[in-house]
């Protein structure tokens, strides 16, 4: 029995259950399994087949757990994308279709213990897996120039170095333990007009150090070659991405794997198919539609990247 889903709900769920093609019978992984809004949607199209279902949060695997009581063809398990092949070894020889989701749940956002967000005040965590570095570490620990360079690279934010000097002071005179803290002098350290102009001054430097403390971008990175190592042939590769560094690794790594060796002697002869992986099922990202778009907030940014083995 699967009941209804008010953990989390998918973006671009319908795109995502077209783009998988999914067959009955195959055997499919949820690499960000979350509330398992999709993976809901995926067993519904399994007849004999197989779901595994991953995520490093244990407050998703509780709940998920509790959700997917009674169902056979579901395996849950508690780890990061990042190690699918190794989670997967020994339960299966391959998969038929992955989806990635990396957009943060909305449980972990609206969890204000949880200290994702800076619309909540709460402990400044940020950490998914609940282990190891945390927001707090991050923010009273690093130095000035790591600050910069995380809140720069990551948060695309024009104001590192006055926000990172801004923190550095702040921290002296006290630890910064909260979200709304953080928040305050992160927007304390912005221009005036800018903190006029944009209504979460804090949105890019939260994202950053988010992004630090899960190290994302390094999991995505290794997340994409492990799982395609275990896609069998014509299997798909969905991936939703919400920021554009994310997007921007998918969409190169993708490419590498549809353009193939650039080395080749007869890469340009023929077209780059010389060594090709995957063919690209979406040549443009999927958005989400004006109507997901007014009822699910959580869609505003994400775009859909499919591919399929060769």
């Amino acid at each position: 029995m699967i009941q209804t889903d008010t953990y989390h709900v998918p973006v671009l769920a319908d795109e995502v259950i077209t783009g998988l093609n999914i067959d009955p019978d195959g055997t499919y992984l949820d690499g960000t399994m979350g509330g398992g809004g999709h993976s809901s949607l995926i067993l519904s199209k399994l007849k004999n087949g197989k779901l595994f279902s991953l995520d490093q949060d244990p407050d998703a695997i509780e709940e998920c757990t509790k959700k997917f009581i009674g169902v056979s063809n579901i395996e849950i398990l508690h780890g990061n994308f990042r190690n699918a092949s190794y989670l997967l070894s020994g339960r299966t020889d391959g998969i038929d279709g992955a989806l990635l989701d990396l957009g943060v749940s909305s449980h972990q956002f609206d969890e204000s213990d949880r200290g994702f967000s800076y619309s909540h005040d709460g402990k400044l965590d940020m950490r998914m897996s609940k282990e190891g570095l945390s927001a707090e570490d991050v923010v009273n620990t690093y130095d000035i120039k790591d600050l910069t360079r995380i809140l720069r690279e990551y948060g695309e934010e024009k104001y590192a170095y006055e926000i990172s000097k801004k923190i550095c002071r702040e921290r002296e005179i006290s630890p910064i333990t909260t979200t709304a803290r953080l928040a305050d002098v992160v927007i304390s350290a912005l221009p005036a007009q800018v903190r006029r102009k944009h209504k979460n001054p804090a949105k890019q430097t939260f994202q950053a150090i988010r992004i630090e403390v899960n190290d994302e971008l390094g999991a995505l990175r290794r997340g994409l070659e492990d799982i395609f190592s275990i896609l069998n042939p014509k299997g798909r590769f969905c991936i939703i991405t919400f920021h554009s560094l994310e997007d921007r690794i998918v969409k190169q790594y993708f490419r590498s794997l549809c353009e193939g060796d650039r080395d080749s002697a007869e890469y340009m002869i023929r077209g780059g198919v010389i060594g090709a992986k995957a063919i690209s099922i979406t040549k443009k990202p999927i958005v989400a539609t004006e109507e997901e778009l007014a009822n699910n907030r959580r869609s505003h940014s994400a775009k859909l990247r499919i591919i399929e083995k060769i």
